[in-house]
């Protein structure tokens, strides 16, 4: 027996130790993956072997356990072997698991060293573009608002009431039988009121109901959308009360009436076209309509069931979500929502082939083989994700130190066959 075999037992055992230790270490940073030691026995021409040595250090890329947090950048892969792909600012990609990201003050979604989440953009109509993944950057300036075009509303107008007997006049109640008011906005965000106001026709016509409106107060023309004229002698009153846009016209069971193509007759289409509304603030007319569909004149109560319109005034970004396909949500200060990205994961034929970087990142090699990138999803390859969560280490403890005892005992092993042969070498030297 010569020093070689205990000199490289206590070699690979002194490396088994260095990867125990390095588990160990990490069993609580956030997406890492634990590694182990593969050994070799070493020959040279001889039957007796020289010993032994480290053949390779491999990585256990096996997903470890979800935790939850209460960030919504903190990002879990779930059953996938897919990995986040980042980018440094000069380009170079590299890989991780550990979903911790936060936003630079640029925008980027970044991870602790800086490098940045790469996904798909979004394209000038809002849906995603798709093409070749790139950092990913939240938007820093403020959603610009949205003029109103669509309204959607839904009554039930009651069939009981009776036509009033006087014309329409929006400030005096007794002359209309119900009203109700939205909130719209102009090209500029600025909020107005627009109030309704259904006026029950007298017999014969029993079943149809005009349709006045105001805006901010001040009555409109039913056949161009404007507002009404000044009074010439008090121009802060309007010269009339304004007139009517339309009527709505129901069946005797109390739906709207339909032609033969069942169509709704009046409004035209079930629409109230109101024309085009200028507020003289500088935003553009608003051009805009009225969708009743599904309004009812049933013997109860006036009521409104639905009433939504699509205008909005400008927002700043105050939370995001991301769904379990890699969507980037924001949530707005105007209560509107926006698509603002997606992420991307990459999976590799050999992960194991991964060059470690540190800072829990791995970059690709020849071994690894290419990145195959794509969108997460329930039931991909790559995984999904969940928000709100963080994969945690897959070390286990218990084990790691289990093997650190017998790697321990390993090493007192070579040491003893060291300090044998030294014996043995001593004695060889005491005969002379």
């Amino acid at each position: 027996m010569g020093f070689a075999q205990g000199v490289s037992g206590l070699n690979a055992a002194a490396s088994n130790l260095d990867v125990i230790g390095n588990n160990i270490a990490n069993s609580g940073t956030i997406g890492f993956k634990s590694g182990g030691v593969q050994f070799s026995d070493v020959y040279a021409g001889s039957k007796i072997g020289l010993g032994s040595k480290v053949s390779s250090i491999v990585q256990n890329f096996a997903a470890g356990s979800i935790q939850t947090s209460t960030r919504a950048l903190d990002v879990a892969i779930l059953n996938g072997d897919g990995f986040f792909r980042l980018a440094s600012p000069g380009g170079e990609i590299s890989y991780s698991r550990n979903g911790q990201f936060d936003m630079d003050k640029n925008g980027f979604i970044v991870n602790s060293a800086g490098l940045r989440l790469t996904g798909y953009q979004v394209g000038a109509n809002g849906a995603i573009a798709g093409g070749s993944p790139s950092a990913l950057q939240l938007p820093t300036a403020s959603m610009t608002p949205n003029s109103t075009q669509n309204i959607s509303a839904q009554f039930n107008l009651d069939s009981r009431s009776v036509a009033p007997a006087a014309a329409f006049d929006p400030n005096n109640s007794l002359t209309y039988n119900y009203a109700n008011s939205v909130t719209v906005y102009d090209s500029l965000g600025n909020p107005h009121e627009l109030s309704t106001y259904f006026v029950k026709d007298p017999a014969p016509a029993v079943n149809a109901w005009k349709v006045y409106a105001t805006a901010d107060g001040w009555p409109l023309d039913g056949a161009t959308g404007a507002k009404v004229a000044p009074d010439a002698v008090d121009p802060t009153k309007p010269a009339t009360n304004g007139t009517s846009f339309g009527a709505a016209v129901f069946n005797s069971n109390g739906t709207l009436a339909l032609d033969a193509a069942g169509v709704v007759v009046n409004p035209p289409n079930g629409k109230l076209d109101f024309g085009s509304l200028t507020f003289g603030n500088g935003s553009s007319p608003m051009v805009y309509s009225m969708d009743l569909t599904g309004t009812t004149q049933f013997g109860s109560p006036n009521d409104v069931k639905k009433l939504t319109q699509d205008g909005y005034t400008s927002g700043v970004l105050t939370a995001m979500s991301i769904n379990q396909d890699g969507t980037l949500v924001g949530k707005y200060s105007n209560e509107q929502t926006k698509t603002l990205g997606q992420i991307v994961l990459s999976s590799f034929a050999n992960p194991n082939g991964l060059q470690s970087k540190g800072d829990n990142v791995w970059s690709e090699t020849a071994m690894s083989g290419q990145p195959l990138t794509g969108t997460p999803g329930a039931g991909t390859k790559l995984g999904a994700l969940a928000s709100g969560a963080l994969e945690s280490s897959n070390v286990d403890l218990t084990a790691e130190l289990v093997n650190l005892i017998i790697a321990q005992r390993t090493y007192q092993a070579n040491s003893q066959t060291v300090k044998t042969q030294d014996q043995v070498m001593q004695t060889l030297m005491n005969m002379r």
